[in-house]
């Protein structure tokens, strides 16, 4: 908490994690309650700039997350990994479509969907529910929702989702506190050049948005372990099991290829396509009441969910949309629930010997 500031930290932000967003299914009635007529689903901001030395008279109370929380009215969200994201980024959308294809001729009642962008109809794939389409969109929205920096795809201060979609919008004397305009973070066309070389070339610098989804496209891959946890005998039957069950019906071990990329051949290239072992197939699938927020983004309702990645499982600590575990058994758990489409699968792992669920485990946590 900012010193002087008037902002209170959440119950839910705890020094031992998950980091999380919060978000309001539904706005407040006059009498406090979730109005199921008027959805929400915004990004709350955790602090406001109230009571900082920088925030001069704008005074913007934080959001009432006691009052959601005794209403039952505020669902999270956490992070997603990112590794690999460039490949995910790079495939193209008729090999997605295939794969979906493929994987529709199943008897476990799988069907999933795609997200798709607004702006060009093709398929999105970041975010927990698919919701943004590129690394850039993705790393603007973070830098303006969970951030508070305006960018060159965000130009504007963000309000809350309140201040916004019921008519105000954020005060004008909490607007431009910095002096310096909008957006934030740009890219520099005539940076200060340091160097005492005669030739350098005095080039832009690109803002900070542009560098972070470049950072994001270029993280490696996760290196599954063959050995580890339990043996490699354990591992090998724990991915056969992982299929027999129908796992992978949703979470696709291998989607193949990537389309060549004027970024950098590792993302493909006509001489060498990159397979994508994310165990995901990109798509939203209704994951029933059990893990429903009551949220809709794009073309993705409230239960419907981009099929996490899993690759870098082994090295994750909370699970779910919203961290709600770190207990790989009830992640599982969890799917099972009235409309979800992996109920059956689900079953499939509870139908398994204890040592079966094991391997299936080590397997997973190998990965």
């Amino acid at each position: 908490m900012v010193s002087g500031s008037t902002n209170a930290i959440p119950s839910f932000i705890t020094a031992n994690g998950p980091t999380r967003e919060a978000r309001f299914p539904f706005f407040f009635d006059q009498f406090g309650n979730p109005n199921t007529n008027a959805p929400n689903g915004g990004v709350e901001d955790l602090f406001t700039v109230s009571g900082r030395s920088d925030a001069g008279s704008c005074r913007l109370p934080q959001p009432s997350f006691a009052q959601a929380q005794a209403t039952n009215n505020v669902i999270f969200r956490i992070p997603t990994p990112v590794f690999g994201a460039g490949l995910i980024e790079n495939i193209d959308d008729s090999t997605l479509i295939a794969n979906h294809a493929a994987q529709a001729r199943n008897n476990l009642g799988i069907s999933g969907t795609f997200n798709h962008n607004g702006n060009d109809g093709t398929i999105s794939r970041f975010g927990w529910k698919a919701q943004n389409k590129s690394l850039e969109l993705f790393a603007g929205e973070a830098y303006n929702v969970e951030m508070g920096i305006s960018n060159e795809i965000f130009g504007q201060d963000r309000p809350l989702p309140g201040e916004d979609q019921l008519g105000s919008g954020l005060l004008a004397n909490c607007l431009n506190l910095s002096g310096s305009g909008y957006p934030e973070d740009t890219t520099n066309f005539s940076p200060t050049v340091t160097s005492s070389d005669p030739f350098a070339v005095n080039a832009s610098i690109p803002s900070d948005v542009v560098a972070f989804a470049m950072f994001m496209r270029l993280l490696a891959p996760p290196v599954p372990s063959t050995t580890t946890p339990g043996s490699a005998a354990s591992i090998a039957n724990g991915r056969n099991l992982f299929s027999a069950i129908g796992c992978a019906t949703c979470h696709t071990p291998t989607i193949s290829f990537t389309q060549p990329s004027n970024f950098t051949a590792s993302l493909g290239s006509t001489s060498a396509p990159v397979s994508v072992n994310a165990f995901s197939d990109i798509e939203i699938h209704h994951m029933g009441t059990g893990l429903a927020d009551n949220v809709s983004q794009g073309g993705a309702g409230g239960d419907q969910f981009r099929t996490a990645p899993l690759w870098g499982l082994g090295q994750r600590i909370f699970f779910l949309h919203d961290g709600r575990t770190t207990d790989l058994v009830r992640v599982i758990q969890a799917h099972q629930s009235s409309g979800s489409e992996a109920s059956q699968v689900e079953e499939n792992f509870d139908s398994l010997s204890p040592s079966q669920q094991q391997d299936l485990l080590n397997f997973l946590r190998s990965l």
